[in-house]
């Protein structure tokens, strides 16, 4: 796969999310009251702290990773998407819109998936109605299945049928197929209207979908001057009065094909008309933007809508340390799907990258900053402060690949620190809003290893760095050793972090300290580049450290946690999880391989209550504990859960218990209070990684006062 071809991919990603962010405040607005508030747009709306997680991204994201972990692999199936929707979605909370069963389609769709009724017919018309079935989701999840068939717009369209028929059907999964063929399409071709012929071509000729575009298009041949006159045609013809529902497909996509048309092939005029023609506009401008993205590239993406992005994205699965991976994580993810999905090799630097360092910051897309952050620690005024900073993307020099990242800061005065980091770990205080509930574990852990290389820019000589962690819960910054620094000469930082209690790390970077003559106003310049971490955890959460994370509205979240189902909260220094049926929380990093994790679990009523090992999400899981009936034994969720084996126990209520699970390679231990309980191994079908939670079943009620990971 050619090297253009990859930054085509993050081109069309970073163009969705600036879709969405651009059209996310007048979402549901109608076109007059767009005008009359703000006239014409042509950028951002609302200055976002940080821009809160949405269904536009969600569903692409972790619907696609069925590719890799569907039991079909890349001849994906409906039943594959359906298990990466179960398997990632918190139940009824997060993630989409949960407007209830028949209102919402993605809602009923999931319901209908958890009561049995398999995919397709979970999103059928058979089964929900055409209503429900035509609604805007069709499209608005599918981007990611044509960016992951860049050029070949049948695969993506096969892609995209399979995956769209999970939630709809008819009109509902013809956008989705039309959407990803011509993503798949502007890959290799630049005129519109050819791009808009393509995707039309994989649909029957005479559905409602076809007739709405075909109509819209003839529009623009007769007037291609006045766009407004074109969305007046459609809101008589095409508008939401004439179709059911909440949000139909049909007009919204009208509103697409005119921005494509009317924005004359440039990537801010089409996204600015989107949103300035209304109705369901994230959806709309983000399609659009992926479209627009990757016909143009990079070089389209005028810099005003890539700078306020600064590549950082949230998501709200039930996979904390999921939720906050950066833009070029994502977009690396998608290139080395679609990689697999061709049968073909990506050149190098990026085989590496999608095989090993996938989450590093390695800053080779052009432009990506991959979310990083500058401050100084002014030393005499004992505080961190931001001053005037330049975090850009740099062809000048690297350390691997052919670019990494330069930091500029001013004024740096003597003994100040200079800090370069990632944000490891967000709260509520960090976002404007609490727009589909995310929620987060922190990306980096006590125990595991960091890296980055790092240059002192020409003339900071005696610069002197050190890897840093900085713990939230203490709010207290762990060094790793002083290095120092030739001038315009790489090196490479690498620490092991201590293991640590009850401590959460919600940062890590490099600190510099210049130490030459300084007048008080000197620039202080620096380069780096492969920042990431590796290795298996070695810490411990102490609840009574923990947090109740208050978010705008209903939102509450325990700090770390991300939770499936149940009620969670923190009394007396422990955290409580108990539902009428089943609940789930976890916590950690998504790619753990082997440990051990011990919680100190307290059962309070009859039910079963589990400590997990190795979860995938909601579907995929180990989990160990103290079953209903006086039995304990372990269990392995394969969509349900399966007793492996089991025997009597007397456990008692409101005794603590010490509940440990040893995952390694095929085999797992589990033990209580210390002591041997069980082994077993898998040589097949063997869940590989994955984070820590804890459980109950069975209508249970547990408290859990401190859980330790530790390396095997």
């Amino acid at each position: 796969m050619k090297e253009e071809v990859i930054e085509k991919i993050y081109a069309g990603w970073l163009g969705k999310i600036i879709g969405i962010r651009l059209g996310a405040p007048v979402e549901s607005w109608t076109y007059d009251k767009i005008r009359n508030t703000y006239g014409s747009i042509d950028g951002y709306l609302v200055d976002y702290r940080e821009f809160a997680a949405d269904d536009d991204s969600n569903g692409p994201l972790f619907f696609l990773r069925a590719l890799e972990e569907g039991g079909n692999r890349y001849e994906i199936k409906a039943a594959d998407v359906a298990e990466a929707l179960r398997n990632y979605a918190p139940f009824e909370h997060g993630f989409f819109w949960w407007g209830g069963y028949g209102t919402s389609t993605e809602h009923t769709a999931y319901l209908n998936l958890c009561h049995g009724i398999p995919a397709p017919r979970s999103g059928s018309i058979e089964q929900n109605g055409a209503a429900a079935a035509e609604q805007i989701g069709g499209q608005i999840f599918i981007d990611t299945w044509g960016l992951a068939a860049p050029g070949n717009p049948d695969l993506a369209v096969k892609f995209a049928k399979e995956a769209a028929s999970v939630t709809h059907d008819g009109n509902g999964v013809y956008g989705g197929m039309f959407v990803a063929a011509c993503i798949s399409f502007a890959f290799v071709e630049t005129d519109i209207l050819t791009i808009i012929e393509k995707g039309l071509s994989y649909l029957p000729p005479r559905c409602e979908y076809v007739r709405a575009v075909r109509a819209v298009t003839d529009f623009w041949e007769k007037e291609k001057k006045d766009w407004r006159a074109c969305f007046a045609y459609i809101h008589a013809n095409f508008g939401y009065d004439k179709y059911p529902g909440v949000c139909h497909i049909i007009p919204n996509s009208a509103v697409m094909i005119l921005a494509l048309l009317y924005g004359n092939g440039d990537f801010s005029r089409t996204l600015q008309i989107c949103t300035m023609c209304g109705w369901d506009t994230d959806c709309n401008v983000g399609n659009v933007g992926t479209i627009m993205g990757v016909r143009g590239g990079l070089a389209a993406i005028d810099g005003k809508w890539r700078e306020p992005v600064h590549d950082f994205l949230a998501c709200s699965s039930v996979i904390g340390s999921l939720n906050s991976m950066d833009i070029p994580y994502w977009a690396s993810y998608i290139a080395g799907l679609a990689c697999k999905a061709a049968g073909e090799e990506p050149p190098e630097p990026w085989r590496d990258i999608f095989r090993r360092k996938m989450d590093s910051c390695h800053f080779e897309y052009p432009g990506s900053t991959h979310a990083l952050r500058m401050k100084v620690f002014d030393r005499d005024a004992g505080r961190y402060e931001e001053r005037e900073a330049v975090l850009r993307n740099t062809e000048e020099t690297a350390y691997t690949g052919k670019r990494s990242l330069k930091c500029v800061s001013k004024p740096v005065h003597r003994g100040d620190e200079v800090l370069v980091y990632k944000k490891t770990y967000y709260r509520p205080g960090d976002f404007h809003d609490s727009r589909y509930d995310p929620a987060f574990s922190p990306l980096v852990y006590p125990g595991q290893t960091l890296h980055c290389a790092v240059m002192a820019g020409k003339g900071e000589t005696g610069t002197r760095a050190r890897l840093y962690v900085h713990g939230g819960n203490r709010d207290v910054c762990y060094y790793g050793n002083w290095m120092t620094l030739e001038p315009e000469t790489w090196e490479v930082l690498s620490w092991e972090i201590p293991e640590m209690e009850g401590e959460l790390l919600d940062e890590a970077g490099v600190c510099f300290t210049p130490v030459d003559e300084l007048d008080g106003t000197d620039t202080f310049s620096c380069c780096i580049d492969d920042l990431y971490w590796e290795g298996n955890p070695s810490y411990s959460i102490d609840f009574s450290k923990e947090r109740e994370e208050v978010w705008p509205g209903l939102h509450r979240e325990i700090s770390q946690f991300t939770r499936l189902k149940g009620m969670l909260s923190l009394r007396e220094g422990r955290l409580h999880l108990s539902c009428s049926d089943s609940g789930e929380a976890y916590t950690g990093g998504w790619n753990w391989t082997d440990y051990e994790v011990t919680g100190l679990l307290t059962p309070y009523t009859e039910g079963t209550h589990l400590i997990q090992a190795r979860v995938q999400g909601g579907m995929r899981s180990y989990a160990f504990g103290l079953l209903a009936g006086k039995k304990a034994g372990l269990l392995k969720n394969h969509g349900e859960y399966e007793v492996l084996f089991g025997r009597d126990f007397p456990w008692e209520l409101g005794k603590e218990y010490r509940l440990s699970i040893r995952v390694e390679g095929g085999s797992v231990r589990v033990a209580v209070d210390g002591t041997l309980f069980g082994e077993y191994r898998e040589d097949e079908g063997a869940y590989e990684y994955g984070c820590v939670g804890v459980a109950v079943r069975d209508g249970g009620h547990c408290g859990v006062r401190k859980i330790t990971v530790a390396p095997v």
